[in-house]
Protein backbone atom coordinates (compact mmCIF):
# COMPACT_ATOMS: atom_id res chain seq x y z
CA UNK A 1 0.00 0.00 0.00
CA UNK A 2 1.42 3.64 -1.16
CA UNK A 3 1.48 6.08 1.68
CA UNK A 4 0.05 9.44 0.66
CA UNK A 5 -0.12 12.44 2.77
CA UNK A 6 -3.30 13.06 4.83
CA UNK A 7 -4.22 15.90 6.95
CA UNK A 8 -6.04 15.12 10.23
CA UNK A 9 -9.37 16.11 10.66
CA UNK A 10 -11.10 12.83 11.25
CA UNK A 11 -11.51 11.45 14.63
CA UNK A 12 -10.63 7.71 13.97
CA UNK A 13 -11.41 5.03 13.99
CA UNK A 14 -15.11 5.52 14.26
CA UNK A 15 -17.46 3.37 16.65
CA UNK A 16 -18.54 -0.04 15.61
CA UNK A 17 -21.91 -0.76 17.17
CA UNK A 18 -24.31 -3.76 17.51
CA UNK A 19 -27.84 -2.03 16.80
CA UNK A 20 -30.05 -4.92 19.04
CA UNK A 21 -33.53 -2.86 19.19
CA UNK A 22 -33.26 -2.15 15.80
CA UNK A 23 -32.61 -5.72 14.98
CA UNK A 24 -35.65 -6.94 17.51
CA UNK A 25 -37.83 -4.29 15.55
CA UNK A 26 -37.15 -6.39 12.32
CA UNK A 27 -37.64 -9.98 14.15
CA UNK A 28 -39.69 -12.00 11.48
CA UNK A 29 -40.82 -15.81 12.35
CA UNK A 30 -38.81 -15.68 15.72
CA UNK A 31 -35.74 -15.09 13.68
CA UNK A 32 -34.08 -11.73 14.02
CA UNK A 33 -30.97 -10.77 11.53
CA UNK A 34 -28.08 -9.28 13.18
CA UNK A 35 -27.50 -5.52 12.27
CA UNK A 36 -24.36 -3.67 13.26
CA UNK A 37 -23.52 0.22 12.31
CA UNK A 38 -19.97 1.68 11.12
CA UNK A 39 -20.91 5.11 12.68
CA UNK A 40 -18.91 7.38 10.19
CA UNK A 41 -21.67 9.98 11.34
CA UNK A 42 -19.01 10.00 14.46
CA UNK A 43 -15.88 11.56 12.63
CA UNK A 44 -16.25 14.65 14.57
CA UNK A 45 -15.20 17.39 12.15
CA UNK A 46 -17.70 20.02 11.24
CA UNK A 47 -20.81 18.05 12.56
CA UNK A 48 -19.19 14.41 11.09
CA UNK A 49 -20.24 12.42 8.38
CA UNK A 50 -18.13 10.67 5.94
CA UNK A 51 -16.15 13.35 3.81
CA UNK A 52 -14.14 14.54 6.49
CA UNK A 53 -11.80 10.91 5.73
CA UNK A 54 -12.03 11.96 2.30
CA UNK A 55 -10.93 15.80 2.49
CA UNK A 56 -7.64 14.14 4.90
CA UNK A 57 -6.37 13.20 1.21
CA UNK A 58 -7.68 16.10 -0.41
CA UNK A 59 -6.78 18.95 1.87
CA UNK A 60 -3.57 17.58 1.88
CA UNK A 61 -2.69 17.52 -1.99
CA UNK A 62 -4.10 20.84 -2.40
CA UNK A 63 -1.53 22.45 0.19
CA UNK A 64 0.98 20.58 -0.92
CA UNK A 65 0.02 22.22 -4.67
CA UNK A 66 0.12 25.46 -3.20
CA UNK A 67 -3.44 26.40 -3.49
CA UNK A 68 -4.86 28.83 -1.54
CA UNK A 69 -8.31 28.14 -1.68
CA UNK A 70 -10.92 25.57 -2.47
CA UNK A 71 -13.54 25.34 -4.39
CA UNK A 72 -16.29 22.72 -5.06
CA UNK A 73 -19.65 22.15 -6.05
CA UNK A 74 -22.89 20.11 -4.70
CA UNK A 75 -26.19 20.87 -3.97
CA UNK A 76 -28.01 23.33 -1.20
CA UNK A 77 -27.82 20.83 1.14
CA UNK A 78 -24.97 19.55 0.92
CA UNK A 79 -22.45 17.82 3.10
CA UNK A 80 -19.56 17.70 1.03
CA UNK A 81 -20.18 21.15 0.84
CA UNK A 82 -20.28 21.69 4.76
CA UNK A 83 -17.21 19.51 5.65
CA UNK A 84 -15.18 21.40 2.40
CA UNK A 85 -15.36 24.73 3.92
CA UNK A 86 -15.04 23.56 7.51
CA UNK A 87 -11.83 22.14 6.29
CA UNK A 88 -10.36 25.34 4.04
CA UNK A 89 -11.38 27.37 7.43
CA UNK A 90 -9.03 25.05 10.09
CA UNK A 91 -6.07 25.66 7.39
CA UNK A 92 -6.25 29.13 6.62
CA UNK A 93 -7.68 28.57 2.83
CA UNK A 94 -9.99 30.69 0.93
CA UNK A 95 -13.65 28.39 0.14
CA UNK A 96 -15.69 28.77 -2.65
CA UNK A 97 -18.64 26.45 -2.86
CA UNK A 98 -20.89 26.42 -6.13
CA UNK A 99 -24.01 25.31 -4.95
CA UNK A 100 -26.82 23.72 -7.34
CA UNK A 101 -30.25 24.90 -6.44
CA UNK A 102 -31.75 21.92 -7.80
CA UNK A 103 -34.08 20.63 -5.10
CA UNK A 104 -37.49 21.58 -6.29
CA UNK A 105 -40.52 21.87 -3.90
CA UNK A 106 -38.74 22.63 -0.28
CA UNK A 107 -39.63 25.00 2.15
CA UNK A 108 -38.50 28.03 3.45
CA UNK A 109 -36.05 26.04 6.01
CA UNK A 110 -33.84 23.97 3.00
CA UNK A 111 -32.32 27.52 1.55
CA UNK A 112 -31.96 29.14 4.85
CA UNK A 113 -31.02 25.75 7.82
CA UNK A 114 -29.56 23.04 8.28
CA UNK A 115 -26.04 22.89 6.06
CA UNK A 116 -26.63 26.53 4.16
CA UNK A 117 -26.49 27.89 7.41
CA UNK A 118 -23.10 26.07 9.11
CA UNK A 119 -21.73 26.97 5.09
CA UNK A 120 -22.02 30.26 5.85
CA UNK A 121 -20.75 29.81 9.48
CA UNK A 122 -17.71 28.33 8.13
CA UNK A 123 -17.08 31.57 6.15
CA UNK A 124 -17.32 29.95 2.94
CA UNK A 125 -18.29 32.02 -0.21
CA UNK A 126 -21.17 30.80 -2.07
CA UNK A 127 -22.53 30.90 -5.41
CA UNK A 128 -26.10 29.90 -6.07
CA UNK A 129 -26.51 27.92 -9.79
CA UNK A 130 -30.17 27.80 -11.40
CA UNK A 131 -30.65 24.04 -11.86
CA UNK A 132 -30.83 24.87 -15.63
CA UNK A 133 -27.21 25.45 -15.81
CA UNK A 134 -24.23 23.70 -16.23
CA UNK A 135 -22.70 23.64 -13.10
CA UNK A 136 -19.82 21.68 -14.86
CA UNK A 137 -19.18 24.00 -17.42
CA UNK A 138 -19.21 26.98 -14.33
CA UNK A 139 -17.16 25.00 -12.08
CA UNK A 140 -14.58 25.78 -15.00
CA UNK A 141 -15.19 29.18 -15.91
CA UNK A 142 -15.04 29.38 -12.14
CA UNK A 143 -11.25 27.70 -12.26
CA UNK A 144 -10.02 29.79 -15.19
CA UNK A 145 -11.25 33.38 -13.61
CA UNK A 146 -9.88 33.02 -10.19
CA UNK A 147 -6.69 31.78 -11.66
CA UNK A 148 -6.68 34.94 -13.70
CA UNK A 149 -7.10 36.82 -10.68
CA UNK A 150 -4.01 35.60 -9.33
CA UNK A 151 -5.71 33.50 -7.18
CA UNK A 152 -4.53 29.50 -6.54
CA UNK A 153 -7.75 27.75 -6.05
CA UNK A 154 -7.89 23.81 -5.74
CA UNK A 155 -11.02 22.46 -7.44
CA UNK A 156 -12.25 19.18 -5.07
CA UNK A 157 -15.67 16.86 -7.52
CA UNK A 158 -19.12 16.73 -6.06
CA UNK A 159 -18.59 14.40 -2.97
CA UNK A 160 -14.81 14.33 -3.05
CA UNK A 161 -15.36 11.52 -5.33
CA UNK A 162 -12.43 11.15 -7.48
CA UNK A 163 -9.56 8.59 -6.83
CA UNK A 164 -7.57 10.21 -4.23
CA UNK A 165 -10.89 11.04 -2.55
CA UNK A 166 -12.47 7.96 -2.50
CA UNK A 167 -9.53 6.30 -1.40
CA UNK A 168 -10.28 7.20 1.96
CA UNK A 169 -12.70 4.75 2.00
CA UNK A 170 -10.43 2.01 1.02
CA UNK A 171 -8.53 2.79 4.28
CA UNK A 172 -12.22 2.86 5.94
CA UNK A 173 -12.87 -1.09 4.93
CA UNK A 174 -9.67 -1.84 6.55
CA UNK A 175 -10.47 -0.19 9.68
CA UNK A 176 -13.94 -1.84 9.19
CA UNK A 177 -12.68 -5.31 8.71
CA UNK A 178 -10.12 -4.86 12.02
CA UNK A 179 -12.87 -3.99 14.12
CA UNK A 180 -15.43 -6.43 13.06
CA UNK A 181 -12.50 -9.37 13.45
CA UNK A 182 -11.89 -8.29 17.15
CA UNK A 183 -15.78 -8.13 18.07
CA UNK A 184 -16.05 -11.63 16.51
CA UNK A 185 -18.70 -10.59 13.59
CA UNK A 186 -18.33 -12.13 10.51
CA UNK A 187 -19.44 -9.42 7.73
CA UNK A 188 -22.25 -10.97 5.32
CA UNK A 189 -23.57 -7.85 3.87
CA UNK A 190 -22.75 -4.06 3.94
CA UNK A 191 -25.20 -1.34 3.09
CA UNK A 192 -24.45 1.88 2.51
CA UNK A 193 -25.88 5.21 0.16
CA UNK A 194 -24.77 5.47 -3.31
CA UNK A 195 -24.16 9.10 -4.16
CA UNK A 196 -20.94 10.69 -6.37
CA UNK A 197 -19.66 7.11 -5.93
CA UNK A 198 -16.51 7.49 -4.19
CA UNK A 199 -17.62 5.64 -0.63
CA UNK A 200 -18.90 3.17 -2.21
CA UNK A 201 -15.76 2.87 -4.94
CA UNK A 202 -13.47 3.01 -1.67
CA UNK A 203 -15.11 0.27 -0.04
CA UNK A 204 -15.46 -1.82 -2.79
CA UNK A 205 -11.80 -1.25 -3.18
CA UNK A 206 -10.85 -2.49 -0.01
CA UNK A 207 -13.17 -5.78 -0.14
CA UNK A 208 -11.47 -6.95 -2.83
CA UNK A 209 -8.30 -5.99 -1.15
CA UNK A 210 -8.97 -7.60 1.85
CA UNK A 211 -10.85 -10.30 -0.20
CA UNK A 212 -13.78 -10.82 2.26
CA UNK A 213 -16.75 -12.72 1.45
CA UNK A 214 -19.26 -10.04 1.81
CA UNK A 215 -21.53 -8.54 -0.48
CA UNK A 216 -21.32 -4.40 -0.63
CA UNK A 217 -25.24 -3.16 -1.60
CA UNK A 218 -25.08 0.57 -2.55
CA UNK A 219 -28.87 2.26 -2.31
CA UNK A 220 -29.30 4.57 -4.79
CA UNK A 221 -30.08 8.47 -4.03
CA UNK A 222 -29.94 10.03 -7.01
CA UNK A 223 -29.56 8.06 -9.79
CA UNK A 224 -30.80 4.40 -12.08
CA UNK A 225 -28.51 1.43 -11.07
CA UNK A 226 -26.91 1.60 -14.30
CA UNK A 227 -25.43 5.02 -14.02
CA UNK A 228 -24.43 4.38 -10.66
CA UNK A 229 -23.30 1.11 -11.58
CA UNK A 230 -20.79 2.98 -13.98
CA UNK A 231 -19.62 5.90 -11.86
CA UNK A 232 -18.92 3.41 -9.11
CA UNK A 233 -16.88 0.99 -11.43
CA UNK A 234 -15.20 3.37 -12.79
CA UNK A 235 -13.90 4.82 -9.76
CA UNK A 236 -12.99 1.23 -8.14
CA UNK A 237 -10.41 1.00 -11.77
CA UNK A 238 -9.26 4.43 -10.88
CA UNK A 239 -8.56 3.90 -7.14
CA UNK A 240 -6.19 0.46 -8.15
CA UNK A 241 -4.68 3.34 -10.76
CA UNK A 242 -3.56 5.35 -8.45
CA UNK A 243 -2.46 2.80 -6.43
CA UNK A 244 -0.24 1.24 -9.41
CA UNK A 245 -1.68 -2.14 -8.76
CA UNK A 246 -3.86 -4.54 -10.53
CA UNK A 247 -7.47 -5.90 -9.47
CA UNK A 248 -6.96 -9.69 -8.68
CA UNK A 249 -10.39 -9.95 -7.65
CA UNK A 250 -13.79 -8.22 -8.37
CA UNK A 251 -16.53 -7.93 -5.97
CA UNK A 252 -19.83 -7.88 -7.26
CA UNK A 253 -21.32 -4.52 -7.94
CA UNK A 254 -24.97 -3.97 -6.17
CA UNK A 255 -26.94 -1.09 -6.56
CA UNK A 256 -30.64 -0.91 -5.57
CA UNK A 257 -32.29 1.91 -7.15
CA UNK A 258 -35.85 1.21 -5.73
CA UNK A 259 -35.25 4.37 -2.87
CA UNK A 260 -34.92 7.17 -4.79
CA UNK A 261 -38.33 8.21 -5.18
CA UNK A 262 -39.04 11.60 -7.17
CA UNK A 263 -35.40 12.25 -7.20
CA UNK A 264 -32.65 13.36 -5.54
CA UNK A 265 -33.31 15.27 -1.95
CA UNK A 266 -37.07 14.52 -2.59
CA UNK A 267 -38.76 12.61 0.56
CA UNK A 268 -40.56 9.49 0.07
CA UNK A 269 -42.45 7.55 2.64
CA UNK A 270 -40.11 4.70 3.24
CA UNK A 271 -37.21 7.47 3.92
CA UNK A 272 -39.32 8.68 6.99
CA UNK A 273 -40.33 5.59 8.09
CA UNK A 274 -36.23 4.44 8.39
CA UNK A 275 -35.77 8.05 10.02
CA UNK A 276 -38.41 7.62 12.55
CA UNK A 277 -37.43 3.99 13.53
CA UNK A 278 -34.05 4.22 14.06
CA UNK A 279 -34.66 7.55 16.24
CA UNK A 280 -36.94 5.80 17.93
CA UNK A 281 -35.02 2.30 18.40
CA UNK A 282 -31.58 3.78 18.75
CA UNK A 283 -31.29 7.06 19.04
CA UNK A 284 -29.42 7.55 16.69
CA UNK A 285 -29.93 10.21 13.61
CA UNK A 286 -30.20 9.74 9.87
CA UNK A 287 -30.91 12.16 7.07
CA UNK A 288 -33.20 12.60 4.42
CA UNK A 289 -31.29 12.64 1.68
CA UNK A 290 -28.65 9.73 2.03
CA UNK A 291 -28.84 7.69 4.93
CA UNK A 292 -32.45 7.63 5.22
CA UNK A 293 -33.17 6.40 2.15
CA UNK A 294 -30.25 3.96 2.32
CA UNK A 295 -31.87 2.42 5.82
CA UNK A 296 -35.08 2.22 4.05
CA UNK A 297 -33.34 -0.12 1.49
CA UNK A 298 -31.92 -2.06 4.29
CA UNK A 299 -35.27 -2.57 5.62
CA UNK A 300 -37.07 -3.53 2.59
CA UNK A 301 -33.93 -6.14 2.06
CA UNK A 302 -34.42 -8.04 5.05
CA UNK A 303 -38.30 -7.88 4.67
CA UNK A 304 -38.36 -8.88 1.48
CA UNK A 305 -35.80 -12.13 2.48
CA UNK A 306 -33.02 -10.49 0.28
CA UNK A 307 -30.70 -10.89 3.14
CA UNK A 308 -31.68 -13.79 5.39
CA UNK A 309 -32.05 -13.17 8.99
CA UNK A 310 -29.40 -15.44 9.71
CA UNK A 311 -26.72 -13.28 8.19
CA UNK A 312 -24.70 -10.20 9.60
CA UNK A 313 -25.83 -6.68 7.76
CA UNK A 314 -23.17 -3.78 8.79
CA UNK A 315 -24.72 -0.79 7.43
CA UNK A 316 -22.40 2.28 7.11
CA UNK A 317 -23.59 5.52 8.50
CA UNK A 318 -22.24 8.52 6.31
CA UNK A 319 -23.33 10.94 8.39
CA UNK A 320 -25.65 14.16 7.36
CA UNK A 321 -27.27 14.73 10.46
CA UNK A 322 -27.56 18.86 10.00
CA UNK A 323 -29.71 18.02 6.99
CA UNK A 324 -32.88 17.11 8.71
CA UNK A 325 -33.16 20.99 10.04
CA UNK A 326 -33.59 21.64 6.66
CA UNK A 327 -36.55 19.26 6.13
CA UNK A 328 -38.89 20.46 9.36
CA UNK A 329 -41.99 20.19 7.03
CA UNK A 330 -41.72 16.16 6.29
CA UNK A 331 -41.13 15.11 10.00
CA UNK A 332 -43.60 17.37 11.96
CA UNK A 333 -46.84 15.60 11.34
Amino acid sequence: MNQRDKVRLATLPTPFERLPRLSQALTSNDRTPAIWMKRDDCTGFAGGGNKARKLEYLVADALESGANMLVTMGAIQSNHARQTAAAAARHGLGCLLLLSDSVANRGDAYRTNGNWLLDKLFGAEIRVLASSEDSSAIAAETMAGLTAQGRRPYFIPVGGSNALGSLAYRDALLELAAQAKDDGCCIDHIVLPTGSGGTHAGILAGVEEAGLPCRVHGISVSRSAEQARAIVSGLVQEIFALEGRQRETMAALDIDDSQVGPGYGQPTAAMTEAVELMARTEGILLDPVYTGKAMAGLLSLVRNGAIACGESIVFWHTGGAPGLFAYPEVFHR
